[in-house]
């Protein structure tokens, strides 16, 4: 396989700056209940504390303007051509699996489409992808900005993975083993990062076989509130859905990976791509 991977979304140095800014608001927007603190005094008794809905808002926002400065970066239409098709056959296949058991078909595709293309494609392709399947099943509802927004983390994160240790290029199977792990750690964090989107509005969580509540809790500390988040992201899914999603990934990039790889590489050499060779000579662009 050669691992001459293309930018198919060049990414300029405002982009990556918006690129950066937008994934910090984007990890504030959910991480923001183990950020908040409201004494007892100044909640009036109350048990809970209402969320910025105003960043609910603007997460959509953020996402646009994000796709839209990548794509003022010289999407080639081509290019765009081979995002539409990857983010139709993740609709479809993430419609097909339905995470049932944790059954999750639409990461393997999106870690090796990122590793081909670049950082920008990956990240451009979870958001596209997430927001197809919302659409042919019905399930566009508040929590479906977070699913796109971490989606394209997924993708991104492939594309920022190294090609190279040292002067040796990472090829074959230390590539396959590297995609994979990835593909486990991405799936565990996947599950966290939506647990977490939906756990502050959850009230009175109760887990049998566990004592206390386990839902957010406004006055608490910030070590209280990650303590009782991570026992319910560990007893609500880490053993079912997260880890079906990890396993399902790791599978199918070990055994579909190498041939999907060969594909996509030989897609990318045929598309008119503004930008440079990952790794190679900035100077010589591959068309």
């Amino acid at each position: 396989m050669s691992s001459h991977d293309v930018a198919a979304v060049p990414l300029a140095w405002r982009s990556r700056l918006i690129l950066l800014v937008a994934s910090l608001v984007g990890l504030m927007m959910l991480c923001w209940p183990l950020l908040v603190h409201v004494p007892a005094e100044a909640a009036g008794g109350a048990d809970r504390v209402d969320p910025p809905f105003l960043f609910l808002v603007l997460l959509p926002v953020v996402i646009a303007v994000v796709i839209a400065e990548m794509s003022e970066g010289g999407m080639d239409s081509r290019v765009l051509a081979v995002l539409g098709v990857l983010a139709a056959i993740n609709a479809l296949m993430r419609l097909l699996s339905a995470g049932t058991a944790g059954i999750e078909l639409v990461f393997f595709l999106l870690i090796l489409a990122g590793r081909v293309f670049g950082p920008g494609f990956g990240f451009a392709l979870g958001v596209t992808s997430l927001f197809a399947s919302a659409l042919m099943t019905a399930g566009v509802g508040p929590w479906l900005p977070f699913q796109m927004l971490c989606a394209a983390w997924v993708g991104m994160g492939a594309g920022l993975l190294p090609r190279r240790i040292g002067r040796r290029r990472i090829t074959g199977r230390a590539e396959i083993a590297m995609l994979a792990a990835y593909g486990v750690v991405a799936a565990y964090l996947f599950g966290a990062l939506m647990n977490l989107s939906s756990w502050p509005f959850l009230l009175g969580i109760t887990v049998p076989g566990h004592e206390g509540n386990l839902s957010f809790d406004p006055q608490a500390g910030l070590a209280d509130n990650l303590r009782a988040f991570g026992v319910y992201t560990l007893l609500t899914s880490t053993g079912s859905f997260d880890t079906g999603r990890a396993i399902t990934t790791a599978v199918a990039v070990v055994v579909l990976g190498p041939a999907v790889l060969t594909t996509l590489r030989r897609v990318a050499r045929r598309a008119t791509v503004v930008g440079s060779t990952l790794g190679s000579d900035p100077a010589h662009p591959v068309v």
